[in-house]
């Protein structure tokens, strides 16, 4: 959807939805081209101080298993640990597993725990909460998109309190990875509902960070945790407000209300090189790990002929909305992948502007402008279809208003419907009430697309929300998941991109560069392949400097 994906700080994986790829939490680079400011000669760090962000929507949801929003997920991910995660450089860790081993045929794995970690209410975490949080997962009564690498699962087993062991029934390539998952308590959820859970509300996990409160539509305030493993975080609170619009967010952050934004390109290029800003916040700049596309609802008649999908691809400038939304930054995206990564395929079919070939395979689907008022017709119905967007994402409306002039241009005709975002997901996107919609995908180095594009993953609040559903496809990421030698995966996936852009289920559109902005007062900040927030608990403010006095 437009997004609704688990952080990118613990959970890189594109199991994601649709992403309000506002907070862009995290794209990431090999490339990467940031504007690095000097450290000079920092204090030595020191704690205290509070860290304001803002979010475009509200939270869904605090349970990681519920949550499938950019929104949540950004708090779960400082609230919630998981047995491993991604260092720096994109390679995996333990979190709070120290170690584990791997079978020689890759059909088990075991963990070992560590024994020094406790949830925020001070009971001890141990493997039977592993256990549990597998058992939520592959719960029929609980309503979770991320249930697919669990189902995947033979046997799971708590063998003492620090050790957990699993069973795959065939290899699972993307196993390891997997169990990046955040880790619930069971002592506080076992037999309960989790729908009806005052955890959704407020939170308990194991994380850097404690949940204090959510005031609706206005802030969720976390503080660190004391007891945190890896030591207590450096700041000590953090603060997400709730801000609709991304020029407000700017204001506030200008003035001193917000510490960290993602900029857009305009306000990257053309508002922040003045000495006020400059003297006050660092810039970075790094190529994301998500993509912006125009995806169909591909159960409404207009959008089954795969024609009339080539033909509005064909009519969308992408170096146009390169240039005139992102100015510059960014690339073309010609399927899931970023380019700069081992798994993306530069040969696949390209759908240059042309509308030429667009008007004449709208032809020869049909459709012409038998009353010459400019839009194309077939049997008295005008082509015409609705693209809606969510709110307070100017470059999503942008993207939506040039693709509207473009389309004129070849005879369609086209409305553009913005909305808040709770109801753009819960009234549109949910329920499949929408012709087009144009959203981000947000990701990570594991190329399993599985949840996305799998004909088995198109039931309500599940994440193929298009219904694409192609035999070949479902095949490929089947025996994509089963294969863990890369170049045989090579192979596999450079098909799969083949295939989507033989079929155009979506128009991908661009990827884009995240373009944060950090308060110039935080120190620790270390630009990496995995972005800047891999280590957001060893930020810090020198004494001297610090705003708040907490």
């Amino acid at each position: 959807m437009g997004t609704v994906p688990r952080c990118f700080i613990k959970e890189y994986r594109v199991r994601f939805f649709l992403i309000v790829l506002l907070l862009l939490l995290s794209g990431c680079d090999q490339q990467q081209q940031a504007v690095i400011p000097a450290e000079g000669d920092a204090a030595k760090p020191v704690h205290g101080d509070t860290f304001i962000e803002a979010s475009i929507g509200e939270p869904n949801n605090l349970l990681p298993v519920l949550s499938s929003d950019s929104a949540s997920s950004a708090i779960n991910s400082l609230v919630y640990s998981g047995l491993i995660r991604y260092d720096k450089n994109l390679q995996l860790e333990g979190e709070l597993a120290e170690s584990w081993e791997i079978s020689e045929d890759k059909m088990s794995f075991t963990f070992h725990l560590r024994k020094d970690v406790t949830w925020h209410d001070g009971s001890p975490f141990t493997s039977a909460d592993v256990l549990f949080t597998y058992q939520l997962y592959i719960d029929p009564e609980v309503p979770t998109s991320y249930a697919e690498d669990f189902l995947q699962v033979a046997k799971a087993e708590a063998v003492d309190p620090y050790t957990f062991r699993v069973f795959y029934e065939k290899p699972y390539a993307p196993a390891l990875e997997s169990w990046a998952t955040s880790i619930h308590p069971k002592h506080l959820l076992e037999g309960q509902n989790v729908t009806k859970s005052p955890l959704s509300r407020s939170p308990i996990g194991t994380g850097p960070f404690k949940f204090v409160k959510w005031d609706a539509g206005e802030k969720v305030e976390l503080i660190a945790n004391p007891d945190y493993f890896e030591g207590q975080p450096y700041i000590h609170r953090v603060v997400y407000r709730v801000i609709p619009d991304t020029s407000t967010q700017f204001l506030e952050l200008q003035s001193g209300g917000l510490d960290r934004m993602g900029l857009t390109p305009i306000q990257y290029k053309t508002q922040t090189d003045t000495p006020a800003f400059t003297r006050n916040f660092n810039k970075y700049r790094y190529l994301s790990f998500s993509y912006t596309y125009l995806g169909y609802n591909l159960t409404k008649p207009l959008f089954q002929d795969v024609r009339v999908r080539q033909a509005i691809s064909y009519a969308i400038n992408k170096q146009e909305l390169i240039d005139g939304v992102l100015l510059g930054l960014g690339h073309v995206a010609t399927g899931p992948y970023k380019p700069d990564t081992w798994v993306y395929n530069a040969n696949v079919k390209r759908y240059e502007y042309s509308p030429e070939l667009s008007r004449t395979l709208l032809s020869e689907a049909g459709w012409n402008d038998s009353d010459n008022d400019g839009i194309l017709d077939k049997d008295g119905e005008k082509l015409a279809f609705t693209i809606v967007t969510n709110q307070g994402n100017d470059l999503r409306s942008k993207t939506a208003e040039i693709i509207q002039r473009r389309l004129k241009e070849v005879g369609i005709l086209i409305e553009i419907r913005i909305v808040e975002w709770a109801t753009f997901l819960k009234e549109f996107i949910f329920p499949g009430n929408f012709d087009a919609t144009i959203l981000g995908w947000s990701g990570g180095p594991e190329p399993d697309q599985y949840n996305i594009w799998h004909s088995s993953k198109t039931a309500p609040r599940e994440l193929n929300f298009t219904k694409y559903k192609n035999k070949e496809v479902d095949e490929l990421l089947e025996k994509g998941r089963r294969t863990f030698d890369q170049s045989e995966r090579k192979k596999i996936y450079d098909r799969f991109q083949e295939v989507l852009a033989e079929e155009q289920p979506y128009t991908f559109l661009y990827v884009g560069e995240s373009l944060p902005a950090v308060a110039k007062r935080f120190r620790g900040i270390e630009p990496s392949p995995a972005g800047i927030t891999y280590n957001f608990i060893k930020w810090y403010v020198p004494k001297s400097e610090q705003k708040y006095a907490r």
